[in-house]
């Protein structure tokens, strides 16, 4: 009998040892989401600063941020939400063509390949939108494309979902503005001497 509870006893501390040591041999977990790498996706690719307008507004205020799953189906925010109102309207960032404008699971859609960004092109998604454009058009950068929808929004405000992708890798969409459109400052008079 206190054999048998000796045996228990070293099996459990055995146990106990090896979980242990791998907890103190991995390595340990990113303490911000931003600094976890994109789980869903292939090596996270280059993004260009190509964008050339806000997809609503001027400056529209980050609801929510992009925030990178740490597995492919964990969870994580692949987009950034911008606060708009109904109705409000929604413009490319940059050059490219339509390649799906239409509803998904009950939301409007409308997602973009961006013009001379590699194979497979990056591609930026907005929803939830009502689409004024079809499949195969080409869009400018500032062009309308879509309004923004009341149905759909994941937000406890109005807003729409901007996410950007290359092939299954999600990217940071703000990534595609360059530092003069995502930072820009009040205006200043200079001396011309």
């Amino acid at each position: 009998m206190r054999a048998n509870r000796c045996v228990r006893v070293c099996a459990r501390l055995i146990l106990l040892a090896i979980v242990t040591a791998t907890a103190l041999l991995a390595p340990p977990p990113p303490l911000f989401a931003a600094d976890a790498p994109p789980a869903d996706t292939d090596p996270p690719a280059t993004v260009p600063a190509i964008g050339r307008a806000w997809p609503v507004g001027s400056r529209p205020p980050v609801l929510r941020g992009w925030e990178p799953p740490a597995t492919v189906y964990g969870p994580g925010h692949r987009g950034v939400d911008l606060a708009a109102p109904v109705g409000t309207p929604v413009r490319a960032v940059a050059r490219g063509r339509v390649a799906f404008a239409g509803r998904v699971a009950g939301r409007g859609v409308v997602s973009v390949d961006l013009t001379a960004t590699g194979d497979p092109p990056l591609r930026t998604t907005y929803e939830p939108v009502t689409a004024t454009v079809e499949e195969g058009e080409e869009v400018e950068p500032g062009e309308v494309i879509a309004t923004v929808d009341a149905n759909g929004s994941h937000c406890t405000a109005t807003c729409v979902h901007w996410g950007l992708r290359s092939g299954e890798s999600y990217l940071n969409p703000l990534s595609l503005l360059p530092p003069w459109l995502l930072h820009r400052g009040p205006s200043r008079l200079l001396p011309l001497a």
